[in-house]
């Protein structure tokens, strides 16, 4: 039993803020964030918008596209940072929205890798047939979460969602990949406060230790390696050979750090796909979002092989190969 990738549904927040309005507000420019980022704008979600509800869209625009019902959607997971509560699962509110009842429902923290971990846990249960079907969703909104005083910070993330249909196919078009921690890497990026070492009190949110923080040089110098190795690994393991791969779609993070992957790999840096310029860094929801576009785009055409890649806090990193389908479909949520 084989799986494919057989639609892809995107939502962006309609709230564009870009450079210029940062730059009113905190000690940058519109020239500083793009020469050490490549990003000139970002999505912030509405007022009433959530991680839950910003899949839901996403969600909806799969199976628009892909002609499928709510209650036909057996297995719903969503890869997230920030679920709207520390429990129940986002992922079970999506489940409720969407009308899904007869979908089991669950969320994935591997934070910018959580889509290619979430793609891989999904397979496997299409796969071993437990299910026919099962969404995979990436979901952030992590404008709430940021230090908007500080500007290594709050320039680089945005809000949005991407989610991707798989379903049983009597071909294998899920090749499979390779994956990594390395949880001596936990303080590189992480939010120190609001889990079980640190509950919430007075003092925590008066410490600002209720939002992101981030070594960015340290976490540089850790990622490239690590996202190389793993590239590598992948293609050993499926036998694809980089040579082979049409597109490369990272985790959109910074321009800076896919340039040293393909100097480090030897390969064109057309051929890997980025579009952080318009989003900025959105985590879990940034492969999908970028994969969606660059389909739009006329970048991936039946029968040729795409690598996913992501690598994010905790330390961890997920690469995976996708053999391009003919029985797909896509559609952009506005």
């Amino acid at each position: 039993m084989g799986v494919a990738l057989t639609a892809i549904g995107t939502y962006l927040p309609e709230r564009i803020l870009t450079n210029d309005e940062l730059a009113a507000t905190v000690d940058t420019s519109d020239d500083w964030i793009r020469s050490r980022t490549g990003i000139e704008e970002r999505r912030i979600a509405a007022p009433g918008e959530t991680t839950s509800t910003l899949a839901v869209r996403a969600a909806r625009s799969a199976l628009q596209r892909r002609g499928l019902a709510p209650e036909q959607v057996e297995l719903i997971v969503v890869a997230t940072m920030l679920a709207d509560h520390p429990f129940p699962s986002a992922a079970c509110l999506v489940q409720h929205e969407l009308g899904a009842v007869k979908a089991f429902a669950f969320d994935l923290s591997a934070a910018c890798s959580g889509f290619v971990y979430g793609l891989e846990v999904a397979a496997q249960f299409v796969k071993s047939g437990t299910v026919r079907n099962a969404l995979v969703i990436g979901s952030e909104v992590i404008s709430r979460y940021l230090d908007w005083q500080d500007r290594s910070t709050c320039v680089l993330f945005g809000d949005g969602a991407g989610a991707a249909l798989l379903e049983h196919a009597d071909a294998e078009l899920l090749l499979g990949g390779a994956f990594r921690s390395d949880g001596s890497g936990k303080e590189l990026l992480y939010m120190p406060a609001g889990g079980t070492a640190q509950p919430a009190t007075v003092q925590t949110v008066e410490n600002r230790q209720h939002v992101l923080k981030m070594k960015g040089p340290e976490l540089f110098q850790e990622v490239v390696p690590i996202v190389c190795d793993t590239i590598l690994e992948a293609c050993e393991r499926t036998g694809i050979s980089l040579d082979e791969i049409g597109l490369i779609v990272p985790h959109q993070a910074n321009v800076h750090i896919v340039e040293e992957i393909a100097d480090s790999l030897d390969i064109p840096f057309d051929r890997f796909y980025i579009h952080l310029q318009k989003v900025g860094n959105t985590s879990a929801a940034s492969i999908p979002l970028a994969l969606e576009e660059a389909v739009e785009e006329g970048r991936v055409a039946p029968g040729e092989y795409v690598l996913i890649v992501g690598f994010g806090a905790g330390l961890t990193c997920g690469a995976s190969i996708i053999r391009w389908g003919d029985s797909f479909h896509h559609i952009h949520a506005s």
